[in-house]
């Protein structure tokens, strides 16, 4: 069977996944390439003055040595006020993250951890702190260009250039930082996140036949948490030297507890328990890296918070079924439910479990029906987006979608009494009220 229809896993996305999801691996990483940065300078800066003696050019060592201690000023005021202006950066940055968990979802913290621009600035701060300190610490005390051994040229220069990086990425920042106080562009992110996901799922045939007869199981150990992903390459090499079929019993996102069984085999014997050692992680919360429907989830939980009294935000609601209708629309004609994962010669050796259509219709729907009595900007966006669905999609996913336009309907005509205002909150609109 040809690989070309399907996607096998790639061994190192969930190392790098869980890696994302972290805020020191960044900064640590910056700390290790400034140093190295640094020695490297030092030798240039060494070789410079050494070939500027060999040659008895002193009077433009005499220069370099003025240029330096110029520097050496800017150096200084650098390292000392570095600090404080991260500090009071990120205490800001942290008020606009905390202002917008409390005004959308508290998952929406896991953007501002996983931003690409949030780690390369804190990371270019610290880095530029960091090369500072070492930059003062290779100043020499004395001037006398013939007795002089090293002058920091390059290390200035270098640190003037880290400043000018640290600036502009303070600018990007900031931005970036304001626009996650929008729900638009937080929707959008939500959004793109899911589709990234999409895109990385297996394509091609599902699997025939079924697994066969159940032979073992294997149980969760460690702590319990939120099944957050599994290494499928690791799973996928275990059963294929076992000459198994493995079965994940959990679904992505769901709460497992020491002792309860994950694995099911089928064909044969448990695999070695060192070829599953880390093959399941779990955390303390949901992410998108394998969890199909959680997009759906932050953006049902956005527009649930945005229709409770306290907030009473249609449009916010508006916007996220623009995006919920923008994703159901895409996944309309994909395979959905069980995925199998299959080895190099194309024979399924691992069976993952995932939300049927109707699932993702439910969680798309339900709970936002509910809310949306006396809110006809929502249940006119609603109206027109099961409109606009049900064309799209085959004959044999209708009926969810024609079980909650007619469920939408007895909302509307049970909870509001005029007939002209039921007709007006039923009348589809994509925009909800203009």
């Amino acid at each position: 069977m040809s690989d070309r229809g399907y996607r096998r896993p790639r061994p190192l996305s969930p190392l790098r996944e869980h890696l994302r999801d972290t805020f020191w691996f960044a900064p640590t990483l910056g700390f290790v390439c400034v140093f190295v940065l640094w020695l490297a300078a030092t030798e240039l800066d060494d070789a410079i003055v050494a070939l500027l003696r060999r040659e008895e050019a002193y009077d433009e060592l005499g220069e370099l040595i003025a240029f330096s201690q110029d520097a050496k000023t800017i150096v200084t005021t650098i390292s000392s006020a570095m600090m404080t202006f991260i500090g009071v950066v990120f205490s800001i940055s942290l008020v606009a993250v905390q202002m917008a968990s409390g005004q959308l979802t508290p998952r929406v913290v896991r953007i501002f951890v996983r931003s690409r621009i949030s780690k390369l600035t804190l990371t270019v701060f610290l880095a530029t702190f960091l090369f500072s300190l070492l930059v003062l610490s290779s100043y020499e005390s004395e001037s006398d260009p013939r007795r002089v051994v090293s002058v920091p040229l390059v290390q200035s220069l270098l640190i003037l250039a880290m400043l000018g990086l640290s600036l502009l990425l303070f600018v990007c920042y900031v931005s970036a930082t304001l626009r996650l106080m929008q729900v638009g562009p937080v929707v959008d992110r939500i959004a793109r996140d899911s589709f990234r996901v999409l895109g990385r799922m297996p394509r091609g045939p599902r699997g025939e036949d079924g697994p066969g007869p159940e032979t073992a199981r294997v149980l969760h150990e460690g702590r319990a948490g939120v099944l957050r992903d599994v290494n499928t390459a690791r799973l996928v090499r275990a059963a294929r030297r076992q000459d198994v079929v493995l079965r994940l019993i959990p679904r992505i996102g769901d709460f497992v507890v020491p002792g309860t069984p994950v694995l099911a085999v089928h064909g044969g014997a448990v695999p070695p328990p060192r070829r599953l050692r880390y093959a399941v992680s779990v955390s303390v919360e949901r992410t998108l890296h394998q969890d199909l429907a959680f997009g759906l989830r932050q953006l049902v939980d956005i527009a649930l918070r945005a229709l409770s009294t306290s907030v009473n935000d249609p449009t916010t609601a508006v916007q996220c079924l623009d995006r919920i209708v923008q994703f159901l629309a895409a996944v309309a004609h994909l395979p959905l439910g069980p995925v199998h994962h299959r080895d190099r010669a194309g024979r399924v050796r691992l069976v993952q479990d995932g939300p049927e259509w109707e699932d993702l219709v439910d969680l798309a729907f339900e709970e936002i029906r509910w809310c949306v009595a006396g809110s006809p900007q929502v249940t006119r966006r609603l109206m027109a987006g099961l409109d606009d669905l049900l064309p799209l999609v085959p004959e044999g996913r209708k009926k969810p979608l024609v079980r909650h336009r007619a469920l939408l309907v007895q909302t509307v005509e049970l909870t509001v009494a005029v007939a002209a205002d039921r007709e007006f909150a039923l009348l589809p609109d994509r925009q909800g009220i203009g």
